[in-house]
């Protein structure tokens, strides 16, 4: 299969950022890369202007940091508490995920992917569990997410 390199103008997932040579299928850079404007052949003359690239990469990066740095100050500091109706012998109808953590983030006004909420399985139990949040880069947070249990009173 013919391979070719081709310099990124944008950040593409699981590619590459701005200003990286990267080698591609011939037919992913052909019919899709460039068309879409999101990358250029590697050329050398091409090679000598991604200078531009550069400092719009470090610009882009240096912002990501900074707001993420400001999310995880945010998580951080977030109340999460959830209620669990619990029935008899202490088995919880439900469970805490990640698509609820992320909605309570949300009212806190905290936006954020769900997909970034490290969870190993669904929260089942009360207490008080702590969830790594991955940010921007290598930048990560942990969230303090409060589970109860309702009182059961019956009179």
């Amino acid at each position: 299969m013919a391979t070719t390199e081709v310099i990124l103008r944008t950040k593409i997932d699981n590619l590459g950022a701005e200003a990286d040579v990267v080698k591609v299928k011939a037919g992913y850079a052909r019919n899709f890369l460039i068309p879409q404007g999101k990358a250029f052949e590697a050329t050398e003359q091409n090679l000598k202007q991604t200078e531009d690239l550069k400092k719009a990469r470090a610009e882009r990066e240096a912002a990501e940091l900074v707001e993420a740095q400001a999310f995880a100050t945010k998580i951080k500091k977030a109340k999460l508490s959830f209620t669990l109706e619990v029935g008899q012998g202490g088995k919880a109808f439900g469970s805490v995920t990640t698509l609820d953590i992320q909605k309570k983030l949300e009212e806190a006004g905290i936006t954020i992917d769900r997909k970034a909420i490290k969870l190993d399985s669904p929260i089942k139990t009360a207490g008080t569990t702590k969830v790594q949040v991955n940010l921007a880069g290598d930048t990560t947070a942990t969230a303090t997410v409060e589970v109860v249990a309702p009182s059961t009173e019956e009179a």
